[in-house]
């Protein structure tokens, strides 16, 4: 069974004062540290989506993911999710799932993305929970992408999608991280 991880990491990050892709954490980029987070999970193929400043972003996603870049991610995450979704289909083998995981997530590791993985598959539709709150990664079965990636708009990615599903599996990882995400600088300081 294959599961692909899935960065969205477009956003201009406003609030944050720059893209968050390019900020670092332990001297690593936020967007390296994704990667490196869903590879060690057991995410494979790792694919990230860029978008704002994605020259800069680019040379700093290490060399065995892919990149796919999302030309109206100016619109929000929705744009980032569908262009990684519509991506998935044209890897060789196609997987048979995604995890989709933001690129601001510092309190997500590495157990947090086995833990989710563990229960993929094509049909596969659950998501981190912390202290029973839903977080991500959130885990997509291929049966959903096209449906998904059909529904999304603006910056709220599949949170609609999701809304009001009874079939989604919550995964508990409270005791392994934290689903919250860094809006400022200063939460990325040690």
């Amino acid at each position: 069974m294959s599961t692909a991880g899935l960065v969205l990491a477009a956003g201009a990050g406003r609030r944050f004062g720059k893209p968050k892709a390019l900020a670092t954490l332990r001297g690593e980029s936020l967007v390296a540290r994704a990667v490196r987070v869903l590879a060690e999970g057991g995410c494979a193929p790792v694919v990230v989506v860029l978008g704002a400043r994605a020259d800069e972003v680019r040379p700093l996603v290490p060399a065995a993911a892919v990149t796919v870049e999302a030309a109206d991610w100016a619109e929000g995450m929705g744009a980032s999710l569908r262009a990684g979704l519509r991506a998935l289909p044209s890897l060789d083998p196609v997987p048979e799932a995604a995890l989709v995981h933001l690129v601001d997530l510092p309190g997500v590791g590495a157990g947090v993305v086995a833990r989710v993985l563990a229960h993929g598959g094509p049909e596969a539709l659950a998501r981190a929970a912390y202290d029973g709150t839903p977080g991500h990664p959130v885990l997509f079965g291929r049966r959903w992408w096209r449906e998904i990636a059909d529904d999304v708009t603006g910056d709220r990615g599949a949170r609609g999608w999701l809304a009001g599903r009874g079939d989604v599996r919550l995964i508990e990882c409270a005791d392994l991280g934290s689903g919250a995400d860094a809006d400022t600088p200063a939460e990325l300081e040690p």
